[in-house]
This record gives C-alpha cells, sequence and structure tokens, in this order.
C-alpha cells in the first residue's frame, strides 16, 4: 500500500482578545485552539465501480487528519487491520475551503463492509464523541481479546505521568484549550501523544498512530487522557489492546463496568500525587 502524503493544518488561530484586569483593559493578540469539522468517507470498489459512504462527520482540531480517521475506523470496528486500507487521501473534488476537511478512505476489494450496519448519520461532536447510536448493543463493538499486561507498575510510576503529559503538551500550553492523550510504555516513556478539542479524537489519533506504523495490539503500555474516563474511550483502548487507562478526571459507572468485563486496569482522579484505583489492582504494586 503507498504510504499516504498529510500536511499539517494550523492546530491553532490567532485571534484579539481585550483582557480586563484590575479595571482596566488591554487588547492583545492570543492564540485559540483551532475547530473544524471533518468528514470520513469510504470508498468500497463494487465490480467496475468505486462506491462512497460518509461515514462520520466530528469536530476536531485539525492536524494528524489520517491518523483520526483510520483510529476512528478501527476503534468503531469497521476495520480490523491497515491491511484493510488502499490508500488515504484528502479529498481533492471537494471546494478548495473543505479540501481538508474531508477525508477518504479507500478500502482494499474483499474487505467486508456492511453499509447498513454503519448507516447511522454520525455526528461527532468534540465534548461528547459519538452520537446517534441507537443502543449500547450497537456501541459494543466486540473486542479482539482481552489486553495483555505482564508488568507490575508502581504507584510513582502513575504519579509521574501527568507532569509527563504537561511538559509535552505543546499547543495546549499556547492555548489551554486542548484535551490530550498520551500512550507510555512500562518503563514510563513516552511512545505518543496527541491533542484535540475532543478526547476522543485525541484518543483515536493516538491509536490511529499505532495502527499505521502496525504496531497494535498495544500490550504492556498505559493510556493517560486528560479529562474524564467515559466509556467510549475505555471501549477504545480496548479495540487498541490497551491494558491500562489512566485519567486526570473521574470514571463513569459505565467505563467501570466495561473496564472489569475485560480485565482492564482503570485509574481515576491521577492528580496532586493521589489516584483512585477502580479495577485491575492487580497490575499495581501498593501497599494496602
Amino acid at each position: 500500500m503507498s504510504e499516504p502524503i498529510q500536511s499539517r493544518p494550523s492546530a491553532m488561530i490567532e485571534t484579539t482578545v481585550f483582557t480586563v484586569k484590575d479595571g482596566t483593559t488591554h487588547k492583545r493578540s492570543d492564540e485559540v485552539a483551532a475547530e473544524e469539522p471533518m468528514e470520513v468517507r469510504i470508498i468500497v470498489p463494487e465490480k467496475d465501480n468505486l462506491i462512497r459512504h460518509s461515514i462520520a462527520i466530528t469536530m476536531r482540531t485539525p492536524g494528524h487528519d489520517f491518523e483520526l480517521a483510520v483510529g476512528f475506523l478501527l476503534t468503531e470496528g469497521i476495520i480490523n487491520n491497515y491491511n484493510a486500507i488502499r490508500t488515504v487521501e484528502y479529498c481533492g473534488a471537494a471546494l478548495p475551503s473543505a479540501k481538508q476537511n474531508i477525508i477518504n478512505v479507500y478500502l482494499n476489494r474483499n474487505v467486508p463492509f456492511d453499509p447498513e450496519k454503519f448507516s447511522r448519520n454520525v455526528y461527532t461532536t468534540s465534548s461528547c464523541g459519538v452520537c446517534g447510536k441507537a443502543s449500547l448493543e450497537l456501541l459494543q463493538v466486540a473486542c479482539p481479546q482481552v489486553p495483555i499486561a505482564t508488568y507490575k507498575l508502581t504507584e510513582d510510576f502513575f504519579v509521574r505521568l501527568p507532569h509527563q503529559l504537561a511538559k509535552s503538551q505543546v499547543v495546549f500550553t499556547r492555548t489551554g484549550g486542548l484535551h490530550a492523550s498520551a500512550l507510555f510504555d512500562k518503563n514510563g516513556k513516552l511512545l505518543v501523544l496527541r491533542e484535540d478539542v475532543g478526547r476522543h479524537n485525541a484518543m483515536d489519533k493516538v491509536i490511529g498512530t499505532l495502527l499505521m506504523e502496525e504496531r497494535l495490539p498495544a500490550s504492556n503500555t498505559v493510556m493517560l487522557v486528560s479529562g474524564r474516563a467515559s466509556y467510549e474511550l475505555i471501549q477504545k483502548a480496548l479495540m487498541a489492546g490497551i491494558p491500562t487507562l489512566a485519567a486526570v478526571g473521574a470514571p463513569s459507572s459505565l467505563a467501570i463496568d466495561m473496564a472489569r468485563e475485560f480485565n482492564m486496569t482503570l485509574i481515576g482522579f491521577l492528580r496532586n500525587g493521589r489516584f483512585n484505583i477502580y479495577c485491575g489492582a492487580n497490575r499495581i504494586d501498593v501497599t494496602t
């Protein structure tokens, strides 16, 4: 498969703001996180034709768009591996203003794809992730396998993660307006970090990067997310074979249930030198 060429749209936009402090107003230039719509299309070969299917529209921060698209397709269960894809490209037929906001993913011939299964007019937002799924059964994509972890991690391992995340969040440092997902190995080395206005997008970008580099399943790794741990993020981590997810914020009850079902380690409120273990405590060396 030919390697796609991807430009890097700006993740930040310059704007003018008025700062009010102590009764004084100052006009200055500021940078804010960019947010633009992105449509993901699947192109399927059928006999002598190419059939286009619009799969999703997401509000995202431009950058790592191809990784976002293929990561989304994997975590939604539409593809199983990168070999299913012939190529990924921006839509050349779109208007110039929309060209880098439409991603065409061409599937290889004979790759199973059921358009009825995924024709749900999906709209994803930067705040809530994928909306419009009719039921929990449709949301719960079959997990390829139970994630593998042979490590025993220390309390200090987790306590150090937020600092490593913060110092690596380049765009957040300048805008204060992005979520981040960061993947670490068992020694605490940062492997991949991606930022986005959407927490689910940030994770899909990480997973898409691993998928395109053929580094899945991501056994013996730890994913850290900057916000809360939702059910959807647990699902995405499971689809990538990530055995441990840590969140700066709180997990939802459904996230905890899913993590327990698949023997995943789930950590919440990881900040200020403390954290809660909701399940999978056997992978953590702590004093009880």
